[in-house]
């Protein structure tokens, strides 16, 4: 019999039996050991030359016999590393951010190295995939003028934040999710889960936001919230409790999904990272439990690109650090 060359790892494969340059012999040594106790080994290494990949038996010998090289036992090090930042952050870093992440832990490596091991052990990253909008208009004109045009950029926290509804599929029917996401820092604020489009969803996302920043200390007053005109953020609670708390309304005047950028990206993230990635689900209770621990790692642990390769909080804590708030005494003089 024949070693099965059309079932060989996809990644192998390619170098294999497609043609290009020869893979490299500790790549052809390992394919070997996976199917030498069916195959043997003289077997294989002529199925393997009469497709072009020529290796003899007597290389594969040497090659078993020879000490691993310094590189070798460094791969394999690096690798564990790799591994362990890949499994850690749900398996949807690409080496970008995975390069990343040891740069930060102090390991110094390549970031062509994290690419060519983790391509040699079969780890890669999530994309994630367009899906479809959320959005439906509330009835009659809406007055509220759109304050952002596009321009999602902010030099603090709590001067914008962006909110959206996305839905999810379970086995036991649609779940809706509302975010709120400050733009400065990218954090989630405020996130609530629902099984029905009722108005609340968004507004308990909101509140939760507001009670957040609230608890730390912070005001929103004069804050820009802005969303697309969704009924959910025309309700008349909704707005009310923008007012309240001192907080300006914008909605996107064009109608695309580029009038919540922002917004629409982060809903994309969630769906690819945590909602394929992570499923199916099973209800409601399923998907909120995994929800609540992929917002608490978005926040705290995971790398943003935009902001700099550093979690969102930790972005905000240095913000902080450098802006102390002033002294109630101070804020009272200022005030006169």
């Amino acid at each position: 019999m024949r070693p099965p060359l059309e079932s060989a790892d996809p990644e192998v494969g390619v170098g294999f039996f497609r043609g290009g340059a020869r893979p490299p012999t500790a790549l052809i040594v390992e394919y070997i050991d996976q199917y030498k106790h069916e195959f043997g080994v003289e077997p294989i290494c002529r199925t393997l030359t009469a497709a072009g990949t020529q290796i003899a038996p007597s290389t594969y010998y040497a090659s078993k016999a020879r000490p691993p090289s310094k590189r070798a036992l460094r791969d394999e090090e690096l690798l564990v590393d790799i591994g362990r930042v890949h499994s850690a952050n749900f398996g949807v870093y690409g080496a970008k951010k995975v390069h990343a992440q040891l740069r930060r832990e102090g390991v110094v490596i390549a970031r062509c190295t994290v690419e060519r091991l983790m391509r040699g052990a079969g780890l890669r990253g999530v994309s994630r995939a367009k899906g479809p909008r959320t959005t439906i208009s509330g009835r009659g004109p809406d007055n509220r003028p759109d304050l952002v045009e596009r321009d999602f950029t902010a030099t603090a926290p709590n001067q914008l934040w962006v909110a959206d509804i996305t839905y999810c599929r379970t086995f036991a029917g649609w779940v809706y999710a509302a975010f709120v996401i400050d733009v400065f820092s990218r954090r989630v604020v405020g996130w609530q889960l629902s099984k029905s489009l009722r108005t609340d969803l968004a507004l308990d996302a909101l509140e939760m936001g507001i009670w957040a920043r609230d608890h730390a200390g912070q005001s929103v007053s004069g804050l820009t919230h802005h969303s697309d005109k969704g009924v959910q953020y025309v309700a008349i609670r909704y707005t009310e409790r923008l007012a309240e708390a001192g907080a300006v309304a914008s909605v996107g005047s064009t109608g695309d999904s580029y009038d919540n950028a922002l917004a629409e990206a982060f809903n994309s993230l969630f769906k690819a990272e945590l909602v394929r990635n992570r499923g199916p689900w099973k209800n409601i209770d399923d998907l909120e439990i995994a929800t609540a621990e992929y917002i608490d790692w978005f926040n705290h642990r995971r790398l943003h690109g935009e902001i700099g390769m550093i979690p969102p909080v930790e972005l905000e804590d240095t913000y902080h650090h450098n802006h102390p708030a002033p002294a109630p005494a101070d804020a009272a003089l200022a005030s006169l």
